[in-house]
């Protein structure tokens, strides 16, 4: 059976019919990343549907991405072990039924499990699409922009979710958003079945499971640990959370440096041109995913954008992110990885300025969507050479843990942005609206629990003065005013972020020259040992 997929593989270094294999994987991306997304714009109305808490809509909103990101090392290393194609097709399959019981949840409980199931299967699937490109495409140009086509279009169709959600709930029920995805994952099933080849140079390595036990808490506890820290009323729950993840990261270093074949090899993760690119692509994927959380609520509380409009206005990210792939490709070639990435940055980087110095009540949509274009833009050219350099720096058996890496860009690097940027939002705000109050002649007349909700966030200041018409006018102006102060010191942070993680690439990702001669070393390295861990 190996013998005979490896034959799939021919001379060229890509597999034959290269173009519906590549097409099969990125249409596998593609469910896993819309998933992600949908949820967010429908909030709203699921919250009416089931009168649901706010911490019952945080576990709805960050499920799917709790349930891809506790996985994505442990199912990566499964599947380069018992069969990458495998956990691709049953990914496809836990889909379809997790998508319905989402969309026809009798409750709101109901609705997170399913929500977390829809995760657990994107965590099958997604780091296995990026696991078959490397392993199918050899070193080399081609590897390089199947890579970069691959990002590009995952990276878009996160943004395209909104967009869709937007679109069913202009004339469906709220369930409707979680359905989109049911024909895409029937088709990818179906593609992948038929045409990506099965077990190329996997792993005879047994898996570590207490490592992946260990890795499924530890991941869970931090991402729900750091999206609840922006929560004033979880504050204690989140700092709890981080603690515990704290000791079972330690716990997980331990097991890792004794196993004899640990999941996560802290040898091929300490190399350069591994952790290097992580941790710039997760700020880059982070910066993404904190300018679209608080760029959704600025279009809708400030600029008064219907949800629609909204998810329309970030099209833009999308249309940079799949119009660069090609170009990206290119130059991670001629240039190399780490022009590439910073060429990203130097996207990323006025973006936030745009964001800060323009995005202000009654902005011009020209503003908005230019920098979502540039964010977008910025995104594509650096994530190919991430991805690229991540999966290059180890074995193409052990290529499920840097793709499972690839994955924790986005979803660590999206909880951590989102976080920092909505602390930076709330505080932000809560303090320009205290000022406000204080600077008021009416200052006296506020009770400390009613600066508390006029100060909380933008929806408690408006449903106040929902209910004091007198004062609704004033009150909502002031909001608006609050949040945009607020918004404003969240781009600054994130530029600061992004600038920090330019100056990284910079200083410690070495050059085009260097950077071969590393790859190099590594597949020497690599091809010493590989008799010894096969035994």
């Amino acid at each position: 059976m190996a013998h005979m997929s490896q034959n799939s593989t021919v001379e060229s270094g890509v597999p034959k019919r290269a173009g519906l294999v590549l097409a099969s994987l990125i249409l596998g991306a593609f469910v896993c990343n819309i998933n992600l997304s949908v949820a967010n714009v429908a909030l709203p109305d699921i919250g009416k549907a089931f009168d649901a808490s706010q911490t019952a809509l945080t576990l709805v909103a960050v499920g799917c991405t709790l349930g891809l990101a506790m996985s994505v090392l442990y199912f990566g290393a499964i599947g380069d072990r018992y069969g990458r194609k495998m956990m691709l097709l049953s990914g496809m399959v836990i889909t379809v039924p997790a998508a319905f019981l989402c969309a026809f949840a009798p409750s709101v409980e109901i609705l997170a499990i399913g929500r977390l199931l829809t995760g657990l299967a994107a965590g099958m699937a997604y780091p296995t699409t990026l696991a078959l490109v490397t392993a199918l495409w050899s070193e080399g140009a081609k590897r390089t922009k199947a890579i970069a086509l691959w990002s590009s279009v995952s990276g878009g169709s996160a943004v395209l979710g909104p967009f869709l959600a937007g679109l069913f709930l202009e004339k469906l029920w709220w369930g409707s958003v979680f359905l989109i995805v049911v024909p895409a994952a029937i088709a990818a099933f179906i593609m992948i079945f038929l045409f990506v080849p099965a077990h190329v140079e996997e792993s005879k390595d047994k898996v570590d499971h207490l490592g992946g036990i260990l890795s499924v808490f530890m991941i869970a506890s931090l991402v729900l640990g750091i999206g609840m820290v922006s929560s004033p009323d979880k504050f204690t729950e989140a700092l709890a959370l981080m603690g515990g993840s704290i000791v079972l990261i330690l716990l997980f270093v331990w097991r890792q440096r004794t196993a004899k074949f640990p999941l996560y090899d802290l040898n091929y993760a300490k190399r350069r041109l591994f952790w290097v690119p992580a941790i710039a692509g997760m700020i880059v994927l982070g910066s993404l995913a904190g300018a679209m959380f608080v760029g959704q609520q600025f279009m809708q509380n400030v600029m008064q954008y219907s949800t629609l409009e909204a998810g329309v206005a970030i099209l833009p990210a999308a249309v940079g992110m799949i119009l660069v792939a090609p170009q990206s490709a290119k130059l991670v070639t001629s240039k190399g990885s780490r022009f590439t990435m910073l060429l990203g940055y130097a996207f990323i980087l006025p973006a936030f300025l745009l964001m800060f110095f323009t995005w202000r009540e009654g902005a011009p949509y020209v503003v908005i969507g230019l920098a979502y274009l540039l964010m977008g833009t910025g995104t594509g050219f650096a994530l190919t050479p991430a991805a690229r350099s991540l999966t290059g720096s180890v074995p193409v058996s052990k290529v499920g843990m840097a793709s499972g890496t690839s994955d924790l860009q986005r979803d660590l690097g999206g909880s951590i942005l989102q976080a920092v940027l909505g602390t930076a939002l709330t505080l932000g705000y809560a303090a320009e609206f205290a000022k406000q109050v204080t600077a008021s002649p009416d200052a006296s007349l506020v009770s400390a629990q009613t600066q508390s909700a006029l100060t909380q966030s933008f929806s408690s200041a408006t449903a106040l003065g929902a209910r004091y018409p007198t004062y609704q006018s004033a009150i909502e102006e002031a909001a608006k005013y609050s949040f945009i102060h607020g918004s404003a010191l969240a781009y600054a942070v994130g530029f600061v972020l992004v600038f920090i993680g330019a100056a990284l690439v910079f200083v410690a990702f070495p050059g085009k020259d260097k950077s071969l001669e590393l790859f190099d070393e590594y597949h020497k390295e690599d091809a010493a040992v590989a008799p010894t861990s096969a035994k």
